[in-house]
Formats: C-alpha cells, structure tokens, sequence
C-alpha cells in the first residue's frame, strides 16, 4: 500500500469515526439542554473550541483574500446548519427529521456536480440511492407530513450539501491547516449563536452558565461535544475533504442516522423497529460501498 492509499484510509477511518461520534452527539444534546437553553449551548461548546484552536489562527495571516472569504462563508454556512437542525427538530417529528437531513447525501452529488464540475461516478449513485433507501426505512412509515419544522430541516440538509463542497474548493486552492479552517468556523458559529440569543430571546436562551460544582455531569457533555463531537469531527472532516470528493465525504458520513438510532437506543432506551435496523444496515452498507468500490477502482486506475 502506498503512502497514498494509507492516507486515504486513513481519512476514510477518521469519517466514519465522525459519523460514530456525530450519531451519539444528539442524545448527548438532548441531555446538555435539560440544563442550559439552545443557543447558550451552541455559544459555549463552540466558544470553548474556538478558544482552544486561537492559536492556530496565525496562519491567516498568509492566506489571502479569496481563501479568508471562503473560510468565512463555511463558518456561515455552518452557523446556518446548526440553527436550522436545532429549531427544525422542535416543530417536527424525529421521523421527519432523520429522512430529511439524510437527503444531504443526495443532495451532495448534485452541488458537486454544479459547484465543483465533477459528475459522481455510477457507484457513488448506486451507494446515495442505496443511502437514501435506508433512511426511508430508519425514518419509520416514510411518510413526511412537510411543516415549517420540515422546511427547516431540509434547508439544513442542502446547507450540509453547500458546506462540504465549499470547504473542498476552500482546501484545495489553498494551503491553509484543517486546524485553522476549523477555529474559524467555530468562532463563526459561537459569537453567531450568542449574537441570535442576545437580539432575538436574551431572557430564554441567555441564561447563567451552570456551576462546575452543582452540575457535573453537564460539563461532562460539554466536553465530549468540544473534545469529540467539534475538535475531533470537523478536523476530521476538513482533513478528509482536502484528500477526498465532497460526495464520497457525505456517503462516508451519511451513516451517522444509523449510529445514532444505536445510541438512542442504548443511552436513552428508545425502542427501534426492525424496519429501521434494516434501514440503518443499508446506510451502513453505502458507506462501505463507497468505501470499498472507490479504493478499488483507485487501484485499477493505479495499475494502469
């Protein structure tokens, strides 16, 4: 194996370790909210990131325009993620939810394909419908009743689709660390986050931060959401898109529904029908697909 292909598994590895963390974020969320409000959180988790990552901002200062205005636009993009996924699950159903937000995997070839002019190969097509199928099934009945809830998260999905197409383009014309790209979008999204909760509901969501004394378990989810969830994952994430097409990004991390219906169901004792583990199987098997299929076909280019 070359050193190549050592680093493409390599980021592989780390994507679906992305999505096994990301899968578990939401249960750890729903626990972090019963102590603090929405947008205080999201200021916190991503304010405690962007004061650990400050150091790495030194190497803007050899960026130029074009790469900084990049960057920035990904944190926006970003910031406008999180919102839309955190108040579009409060006006619908979980079942919605998870369908509509795995239609970035779809959605992720198509922005490729305008933005970035790369056409996905048959077998990314084959994985994004085998993707979508499986989310069909973990969403439950399928049947999507659309509300302003499920317009949210829809919007999401497509922002996830532009984020991960805009930081490739951003990562590849430049020279700029994943450790920078990641500061910056996370002081993008925490003074966005604190901006929201400051204009729009400061006495709901601006509340006093939780003593470490009376609330230790809410620190502990804090942290796995900086430590895990943040500094891991989108390192990980802006590492793999540099190396990697933004559509075999989103199959590889289009299994996080399935881990996350696992850990609801072991951490918050959810039941899952068999539908969905069949479901979540097949979300599984996209990105293995993916996985396994581009390798190959890597090689046999390789070889010729």
């Amino acid at each position: 194996m070359s050193k190549q292909e050592r680093v493409l598994l390599l980021s592989d590895l780390m994507l679906l370790a992305v999505a096994v963390v990301w899968g578990t974020s939401y249960g750890v969320v729903k626990s972090a909210l019963v102590f603090y409000p929405v947008l205080g959180l999201l200021a916190l988790r991503f304010g405690i990131t962007f004061l650990i990552l400050s150091p790495a901002l030194r190497h803007l200062r050899a960026a130029d325009a074009r790469t900084l205005r990049g960057v920035l636009i990904a944190g926006m993009l970003l910031l406008g993620i999180f919102l839309c996924e955190t108040f579009g699950i409060l006006m619908t159903r979980a079942a919605n939810a998870a369908f509509l937000i795995s239609l970035c995997v779809v959605l992720t070839p198509l922005v490729e394909w305008l933005l970035l002019k790369r056409r996905p190969s048959r077998i990314e097509w084959a994985a994004v419908a085998l993707s979508l199928l499986g989310a069909w099934l973990l969403a439950g009945d399928g049947a999507v009743s659309f509300n302003p809830g499920d317009a949210l998260i829809l919007l999401a999905a497509l922002l996830r689709a532009l984020t991960v197409c805009v930081t490739k383009r951003v990562m590849r014309d430049s020279a700029l660390p994943p450790l920078s790209v990641t500061a910056v979008q996370s002081g993008v999204v925490a003074f966005g986050s604190a901006a929201a909760a400051c204009l729009f509901a400061p006495n709901q969501q601006w509340q006093a931060v939780p003593t470490l004394n009376g609330h230790a378990l809410f620190w502990a989810y804090v942290a796995y959401l900086v430590l895990a969830c943040t500094l891991f994952a989108f390192f990980a994430q802006n590492f793999a898109i540099k190396r990697s097409s933004p559509t075999r990004v989103s199959l590889l991390m289009g299994s996080e529904p399935a881990f996350g219906a696992l850990f609801a169901c072991i951490w918050l004792g959810e039941r899952i029908s068999a539908t969905a583990w069949i479901g979540g199987a097949l979300i599984v098997a996209a990105s293995i697909l993916a996985t396994v299929r581009w390798s190959a076909s890597r090689a046999r280019v390789a070889r010729a």
